[in-house]
């Protein structure tokens, strides 16, 4: 497979805080990467370089080929992003805001209703089309954030916290439509999240990080291959202790509650 983005000693400054600090990772096309770090690891930090949002203070990125710092519009030509917050108008009706993406992202005249119906329909937003969007619940909100991402079908989604404070519902629904999105082979799809369960359901591959650096990249299998203490590891248990293994030992040579009770 093609390599669709590929980033190399990718480091971000601010004043004398790394944000993001020697990252490199490659994701192959049609591939979902789960990005994972605890709050301040600096995952929005590196998707906003990737998006063209913000300038990286060294290193290289490259989507499909072309370098986000040398060739801008090219890779937002091929991206699509969803933010943690949507990029919503609260006053226009769901079509009526697609079709402003649309305009903006150049999607050709003659394709330009089909276009709106497709992320319409791939979203589930047939029923609030006609309706504005600050009558939508957050579900609705996100679906609408996800339905602007996928206008011109870019072959690389971004999506930041797809599900946060979703009710269980319309966490169900969103990754769904991830799924579906995944299914087709046409995205490369990086996700961020906190969420593990979420990560083992959608991605094939894991980006873990702290402070800035990576500190594990793997399959979610070859992740869920590795032994700790003489047992396969779950992805929870790798993930704390790459993060924090500190916690992660105190924890895991806890005995459980049912050890206490034999050992009593």
């Amino acid at each position: 497979m093609a390599t669709m983005i590929e980033v190399t000693d990718l480091t971000k400054l601010y004043r004398e805080r790394a944000a993001v600090d020697h990252l490199s990772f490659s994701v192959e096309a049609g591939e979902v990467l789960g990005f994972l770090g605890p709050n301040g690891a600096g995952k929005t930090t590196t998707m906003r370089i990737l998006t063209g949002f913000l300038p990286a203070t060294d290193g290289s990125a490259k989507v499909a080929g072309f370098d986000v710092f040398e060739s801008p519009l090219e890779v937002k030509r091929r991206i699509g992003y969803l933010p943690e917050q949507p990029p919503v108008y609260l006053d226009m009706t769901v079509q009526d805001y697609l079709a402003f993406c649309a305009r903006l992202k150049g999607v050709q005249r003659k394709a330009f209703r089909g276009e709106i119906d497709r992320a319409i329909g791939a979203t589930r937003l047939g029923d609030a089309r006609e309706r504005l969007i600050g009558n939508l619940s957050k579900g609705f909100r996100q679906r609408v954030g996800l339905a602007q991402a996928i206008l011109g079908s870019p072959p690389v989604l971004i999506l930041d916290e797809p599900t946060v404070g979703l009710d269980p519902v319309q966490i169900i629904e969103v990754r769904a439509l991830i799924r579906d999105l995944a299914k087709t082979g046409e995205h490369t799809i990086i996700l961020s999240t906190h969420i593990l369960h979420e990560v083992a359901e959608l991605c094939q591959k894991v980006l873990i990080i702290k402070a800035g650096q990576r500190v594990g990249f793997d399959t979610i299998e070859g992740l869920r291959g590795q032994l700790v203490d003489g047992h396969r590891a779950s992805l929870e248990e790798i993930y704390l202790r790459l993060i924090d293994p500190v916690s992660a030992s105190a924890s895991l040579s806890a005995p459980s509650s049912s050890e206490e009770r034999d050992a009593s």
